[in-house]
């Protein structure tokens, strides 16, 4: 029986500027986040503040390698891919892009390659973790958002402009198909159910979560979330869905099965945390936030960044 998520912990982090994606290893439990021009790490088991990668740009999406050990996030600062040790927090190489507005970054384990996102240039630059070099490039059609594998050869990438699901096949390096979101726009956060084929596209412009088959693209539900939609995450063991958003809340939906939801809390979280990660193995949630003068998030706070955790009752 689902009981509510409740704040449990804030951890405070050094530093100013904005903020984007959060990522958990779970080999390693560590959660890196990105936070304006470094890379702060959050040992999970402690929930201690472990250091940073600084003196980086602009930086958003993260993939860890554990069997090279090697990290990698995208840097829309420097138009690249920053290589760090993930043990030592040392940077190991900047591999310079042809596109720009660097984003969303995968590790895919089918192909063993690292998928970066380049909004402005509607592509994704694939990288060799191996070699750190450059093996291809996909045009997208659209400027892509999340994206997600489902570990069997297929990555899906939610398209923000033209509001649909682009399906990457890692073997032939193309895409192969677009499903159309519907009511769905301006799609942003995306998570995949993989035993059920299931996409959960959050959705910014009609304050939405849709809910697709990913196999044949058939949309089976659409949801009402928070406004300003930024993560989708799936628990596969509680079937929960989290979709966190920039208004201060975080909707959980229930997976009753794979053709039936419902939406069982709206969280008060705070202004401006809009992105997460999710731990399977504790189910906690961890958003990152600022505090802001007068609730105009044009005006952060000066050393209020932090991370918020909430945990299930």
């Amino acid at each position: 029986m689902f009981t509510n998520y409740t704040l449990n912990k804030i951890i405070s982090l050094p530093g100013n500027g904005g903020h984007d994606y959060l990522y958990i290893n779970p080999v390693s439990q560590h959660l890196y986040v990105t936070h304006g021009t470094h890379l702060d790490v959050i040992n999970l088991n402690s929930k201690k503040y472990i250091g940073a990668i600084d003196k980086l740009g602009d930086i958003h999406g993260v993939a860890i390698d554990n069997k090279l050990n090697r990290g990698f996030v995208s840097d829309n600062g420097k138009r690249s891919v920053d290589v760090f040790n993930p043990k030592t927090l040392k940077l190991i190489k900047i591999i310079h892009l042809k596109g720009k507005d660097e984003d969303a970054t995968i590790l895919d384990p089918v192909s063993n390659k690292v998928f970066v996102f380049e909004g402005d240039s509607r592509q994704v630059e694939v990288i060799d973790p191996e070699t750190l070099k450059e093996v291809a490039v996909i045009p997208l059609g659209g400027k892509p958002e999340f994206a997600v594998s489902n570990d069997k050869g297929l990555i899906y990438n939610n398209l923000e402009d033209i509001h649909k699901v682009a399906v990457i096949d890692v073997h032939t390096m193309k895409v192969i198909k677009k499903y159309d979101l519907g009511p769905c726009k301006k799609p942003s956060g995306m998570a995949l159910d993989k035993m059920n084929h299931r996409i959960f596209a959050g959705c910014r412009a009609n304050e939405g979560l849709t809910v697709l088959n990913a196999i044949s693209g058939d949309i089976i539900q659409t949801l009402p979330v928070g406004a300003g939609n930024d993560a989708v995450k799936y628990d596969p063991t509680t079937h929960l869905i989290f979709a966190s958003c920039k208004d201060a809340t975080t909707t959980v939906i229930k997976q009753n099965s794979p053709n039936q939801y419902k939406v069982v809390q709206i969280l008060k979280t705070q202004m401006d945390a809009r992105t997460m990660a999710l731990d399977h193995q504790t189910h906690n949630i961890y958003l990152s936030t600022s505090d802001f003068k007068d609730h105009d998030e044009h005006q952060i706070v000066p050393n209020s960044f932090k991370v918020l955790v909430y945990k299930m009752k």
